[in-house]
């Protein structure tokens, strides 16, 4: 059925046509309508919808995009409660108000409803878009910062729709006129961007190194045909280091309206399994990599297998029996192997012994016929195939041979339409073979692009590395907090938008970088401050009982917010007795008729300090001040009742694996193990803390940012938190 949209000519709406687009829903507009009319659906049978929110909804049910109206009734509501809101920021006496309420409710929330684009989305990003000036001044000024996250996150995730509906409909305040959005001025600040990712210059200031912004496109990129890949290899789970090169692709994908697929390079079965892949796109997930489709270098083997025998009947590759370390050896030098020049008929009467398996075959393995003198070591007749009899996770035992990774790449990069393969700038002097290999192929030339790899101090990011940690049970998993995984610093407390924050912002070029962690855990600690409710513990060790004489002799309980800024973070009881605890540090730095503030109720004096042989408090009395000024004492302490009602928690921090902050090339990982990588402090916390979920964030009062790792089962078993680092290096308890 056909549709046309109707409206007035100084009043499109932004939001029904976005949607419209972002749904896959075909209309045609007219702009005849008479000023004030509502935006009218007019369908070919002669039916009519009228009114923004009511189109809105029938994009929305219509939609070939998932959810776009809510998964479920509740979502659906959530969804008519932004759209009756949406009209606010299009108020100029109620913009600023929309504005606050929406920054705040999009501190703890990557959309409006929840974990996906929907029409509130685009309802209320249009009516931003739609006033123009008076909110880019607003994003210019980073007032509202959680807001202009969230704008700017869909406009890179849906610009080329939202720039086409800007561009097409924008009517500039007051004036009726339609007006276009300058091309160029967006071009700009897209190679701006690029600059950040690639270049690190995020603060508008040219560093030596940087290039400048004319060198950054991608070598002959067309908008709407660019294809890229990211391409793991599946023997271990996504680490920081490989996010760069995903969040990446991302970004030119989406830059030039192209796509990303993912492909798993599967050509080494004695390292690679199902749990991997699995666990991989589980973390693609996690970053938020929009993906065309998933496909793996195993699915090309046939087609592989065919191209290694036409280069050796072409006599450009040839079966090589040489042991492996005279084969390196030779290469170092320049030396030609004495299988180079061997006929292709006895090439590939080898290669039926590799396919095989047989006790000849697993001898050999097929190269390619390059250049032995090349300067430059990559070309010199490089290994292609190699037998291999271990069970391969996706094809089971059909092959004894496989291919190496320098020669699948550019023949799948090729086979799938990749346009440019992004590739870390280790790799530098493997281009000359990848091209070189592409052209023996008689392949279409795909273009590659460098970027600088990632590396963090005191971090070994080797997949095999990492592995014997695994192995020899010096971590749980992959997903130990230990470990820089993707799964690892995520169980550790990281929000994946700090990691997306700190990957735009570190640079540095093609030079490889080494990166501070702190810097990391401060843009981290940024976003869940203003959000993470404050829950309150006392360790367990040596703690001191503080009576107080004129406390409540009844306990009495008290209602107060988890956050004292935020007041989403909910509320949690708090419970006043005559006999509290405290820490024994703090109790040690009290002295006689010192007047000290309780955290949440007031202050009170010390008037009696009770001690054992050794000098260590034991005991305090006090009593209360509660008329007392905060501002004049010194300590503020952090209290629990003497109740039953306590928890046991067990706070858990953690340390490097490694004591060095980078290893020496030739230097073994053994040599500088960390001895101590874990500790574990036994403490109490409050009653509320019985609430806490697994994965929850929390500050605990005085001593640090925790994540919820095991959530209250029962009174024997203890609540495990995490220690966020919050940038600062010291320990917090």
């Amino acid at each position: 059925m056909e549709i046309k949209l109707s409206f007035p000519a100084d009043s499109p709406p932004l939001s029904v046509i976005a949607a419209a687009k972002i749904a896959g829903l075909p209309i045609t507009t007219d702009s005849s309508l008479p000023s004030a009319s509502p935006p009218t659906f007019l369908f070919s049978n002669g039916l009519k919808l009228k009114g923004t929110n009511v189109l809105l909804h029938y994009i929305g049910s219509m939609a070939s995009t998932p959810h776009l109206y809510g998964q479920d009734a509740y979502e659906s509501s959530q969804i008519v409660e932004w759209l009756e809101y949406a009209p606010v920021f299009a108020s100029g006496a109620e913009f600023e108000k929309g504005c606050k309420y929406a920054d705040e409710y999009l501190l703890q929330h990557t959309f409006l409803v929840g974990h996906r684009l929907s029409i509130a989305d685009i309802a209320v990003w249009s009516s931003l878009a739609g006033t123009g000036k008076r909110w880019d001044s607003l994003r210019k000024s980073k007032k509202y910062q959680n807001l202009t996250r969230w704008f700017n996150s869909i406009l890179m995730e849906y610009g080329a729709v939202l720039n086409e509906v800007t561009t097409t409909f924008h009517g500039e305040k007051g004036s009726g006129k339609l007006i276009a959005i300058k091309a160029k001025e967006k071009e700009q600040k897209g190679l701006d961007l690029h600059n950040k990712i690639v270049d690190g210059d995020v603060n508008g200031k040219g560093k030596v190194g940087s290039r400048p912004t004319s060198e950054v496109e991608l070598p002959e990129a067309e908008f709407g045909k660019v294809r890229l890949r990211f391409a793991p290899e599946p023997s271990g789970y996504l680490h920081i280091g490989h996010s760069k090169a995903a969040l990446l692709n991302q970004y030119f994908a989406q830059r030039y309206q192209g796509q990303v697929i993912i492909r798993f390079d599967d050509t080494n079965p004695e390292k690679e399994s199902s749990e991997f892949v699995t666990n991989l796109l589980k973390d693609i997930e996690t970053l938020g990599i929009k993906y065309a489709k998933v496909t793996y270098t195993s699915d090309y083997f046939p087609r592989l297998m065919e191209m290694a025998e036409k280069l050796i009947l072409e006599g450009k590759a040839y079966v090589d029996d040489t042991p492996r370390e005279q084969m390196q050896k030779e290469r170092m030098d320049g030396i030609e192997s004495r299988c180079r020049n061997n006929s292709p008929q006895e090439n590939m009467k080898l290669w039926k012994e590799m396919i095989a398996g047989s006790e000849r075959g697993v001898m050999c393995c097929v190269r390619g016929k390059l250049d032995m003198q090349d300067p430059n070591k990559s070309l010199r007749d490089p290994v292609y195939y190699r037998c291999n009899p271990k069970h391969h996770h996706k094809v089971g035992s059909t092959y004894k041979v496989y291919p190496t990774y320098d020669f699948a790449c550019p023949f799948v990069d090729a086979i799938e339409g990749i346009t440019h393969a992004l590739r870390s700038s280790e790799y530098h002097d493997r281009n000359a073979q990848y091209y070189r290999i592409q052209e023996d192929m008689g392949l279409r030339r795909v273009h590659i692009y460098e970027f600088s790899r990632l590396n963090m101090v005191y971090t070994l990011l080797s997949k095999r590395k990492l592995l014997w940690f695994v192995q020899h049970k010096q971590v749980e998993g992959w997903d130990d907090p230990r470990f820089p995984t993707v799964q690892g610093i995520v169980r550790r407390g990281l929000q994946i938008e700090a990691l997306i924050q700190f990957i735009l912002e570190q640079g540095a070029s093609k030079n490889l970088n080494l990166m501070e962690w702190d810097k990391l855990w401060t843009i981290n600690k940024k976003i869940i401050d203003p959000v993470c409710p404050r829950h309150t513990a006392v360790l367990e060790e040596r703690r001191v009982l503080l009576t107080l004489v004129d406390g409540p002799d009844v306990p009495f309980v008290r209602i107060i917010p988890r956050h004292k800024k935020y007041e989403r973070a909910g509320e949690k009881a708090t419970t006043f007795t005559k006999r509290i605890w405290i820490d024994h540090a703090d109790a040690q730095s009290i002295s006689v008729d010192e007047e000290v503030t309780l955290m949440d109720w007031g202050n009170a004096v010390v008037k009696e300090i009770r001690r054992d042989g050794d000098g260590n408090v034991t005991d305090l009395v006090g009593v209360l001040h509660l008329e007392g000024s905060v501002k004049t004492t010194k300590l503020k302490l952090t209290w629990l009742p003497e109740s039953c009602e306590l928890v046991t928690l067990s706070l858990v921090e953690f340390d490097y694996l490694i004591t060095k902050k980078k290893l020496d090339e030739d230097e073994d990982f053994l040599d500088v193990l960390n001895p101590c990588t874990k500790k574990e402090i036994t403490a109490l916390g409050d009653s509320n803390m019985r609430n806490l979920k697994r994965g929850e964030i929390l500050q605990l009062e005085r001593k640090g940012y925790f994540i919820c790792d095991a959530p209250f089962v029962r009174s024997s078993k203890p609540i495990v938190l995490f220690a966020i680092p919050d940038g600062r290096q010291q320990s917090g308890l």
